[in-house]
């Protein structure tokens, strides 16, 4: 297995290149399926996560090509059933996705109940709505969900609260459904936005993203295209979080720096110091951290998936902060991990009360999550000695090269392998 290995205590400083967005992504890619003709996808972030969805469309009979480890092929016409590997599906939440593709292509699909990081209940009941309104009927069997339409019309859509999982699968299933599909209370976040420009780009015909009513109006035919996914906004704020925790000064570049703005924000209030340019941030840091609270909350406020960033940032932090996060159950599974280091934190319920101390101290953790791992590695790059992470498929999930990146900055960090005591039990 390998792990991370981090001599903490180095400022980071010089130039960082954001990759594509993940969750974008993810959604990007297997919404290929949906288009008539082959695709070219850019900026496709080399991380886990999108090297399964490649794999699970190749398995369903497309032909998917690398020219390049950022560029991707689809051609997606050869894919005849409905069905998305069981053994792949488990592997990540993202492959609920198939579900309204599929169903937008074929009126029907197979799908196994999705994977990913463990973050407590994360139902797809309201995705399920949204299919049912459209004209869908619905079962599970062994673990397996099966949706089927004989005809796909567009109706109102109203989602109990707001899902980004479920906006983006409504609007792949009712792409290329009959009439106008009215989607409320949307979720507004910036990949929302992306997929509906991808699928727009080809054809379809979808407005509102980005608010919170979308409006879809089906379309017969997808043409093929050329698209670049956006800049990864957590990835983004990471590198800003790692900047500030180790007192140092980054250039991030490949940005949207409107797309950061309650990161920013944030950030700001502790006493960090964040330039905005046109498609870069540079975050640098001299001074005291100070305490601040924490809500996340749909876009366009803080996002639940820097939470567990921004929490490594205010262990350090002079004073008591509070942060608040009730988007899933499981968020605050790493505080065990951090207190290993020598953090103050204590949580009820979904509330985090964080009392800042000087400094934490490297010791071994482990990943229990993509955002948790990325949360330890700041920790790790900020603490004195040396911090060994575990569990690192979490991280490469989501973050691309990110030991790498991290070196090009003046981390000392290394990708080990290490040999498990089963596998030396077994002579492996």
């Amino acid at each position: 297995m390998f792990k991370y290995i981090i001599n903490g205590g180095k400022p980071l400083s010089g130039e960082v290149n954001i990759s594509g967005a993940k969750n974008a992504a993810v959604a990007i890619v297997a919404a290929t399926i949906l288009c008539d003709e082959p695709c070219i996808l850019e900026n496709v972030p080399d991380i886990s996560d999108t090297a399964i969805c490649s794999k699970i469309l190749k398995e369903m009979g497309a032909e998917v090509k690398y020219t390049n480890k950022n560029t991707m092929y689809v051609d997606p016409r050869n894919i005849r059933n409905p069905v998305v590997p069981d053994e792949l599906a488990r592997t990540m939440r993202a492959s609920s996705y198939f579900l309204g593709i599929l169903l937008g292509r074929f009126h029907e699909a197979f799908v196994a109940m999705p994977g990913g990081c463990d973050l407590g209940d994360r139902p797809i009941d309201q995705h399920i709505k949204a299919f049912n309104a459209l004209g869908a009927k619905d079962e599970i069997v062994n673990g397996t969900v099966h949706v089927k339409a004989d005809d796909l019309i567009g109706n109102q859509i109203y989602f109990d609260f707001i899902t980004v999982g479920g906006t983006i699968n409504a609007m792949f299933a009712s792409v290329k459904s009959k009439g106008l599909t009215i989607i409320e209370n949307a979720a507004k976040e910036p990949h929302i936005v992306d997929v509906a420009n991808f699928l727009n780009s080809m054809g379809a015909d979808i407005r509102g993203a980005g608010t919170d009513v979308i409006k879809v109006r089906g379309v017969d035919y997808l043409k093929g295209i050329t698209y670049g996914i956006i800049p990864d906004q957590i990835e983004a704020g990471t590198y800003m979080v790692a900047a500030a925790a180790t007192k140092g000064n980054v250039l991030i570049k490949n940005v949207i720096p409107k797309h950061l703005e309650s990161i920013t924000a944030n950030l700001r209030k502790m006493g960090v110091t964040v330039e905005e340019f046109d498609e870069s941030v540079r975050v640098s840091a001299d001074g005291p951290l100070m305490k601040t609270n924490v809500k996340t909350m749909p876009h366009p406020g803080f996002p639940t998936d820097m939470q567990p960033q921004l929490s490594a940032l205010l262990t350090i932090a002079d004073g008591t902060s509070i942060v608040t996060d009730d988007i899933f159950d499981n968020r605050f599974r790493y505080v065990g991990e951090l207190r290993k280091m020598g953090a103050d934190i204590t949580v009820k319920d979904k509330v985090a009360i964080i009392q800042g101390v000087e400094k934490l101290k490297g010791a071994p953790v482990k990943a229990t999550d993509l955002r948790a791992g990325a949360a330890l590695i700041i920790a790790g790059l900020s603490a004195d000695g040396v911090t060994e992470i575990g569990d690192i498929y979490h991280i490469e999930r989501g973050y691309e090269c990110v030991d790498e990146k991290l070196v090009e900055l003046g981390a000392d960090i290394k990708r080990v392998y290490i040999q498990s005591k089963d596998s030396i039990a077994m002579g492996g």
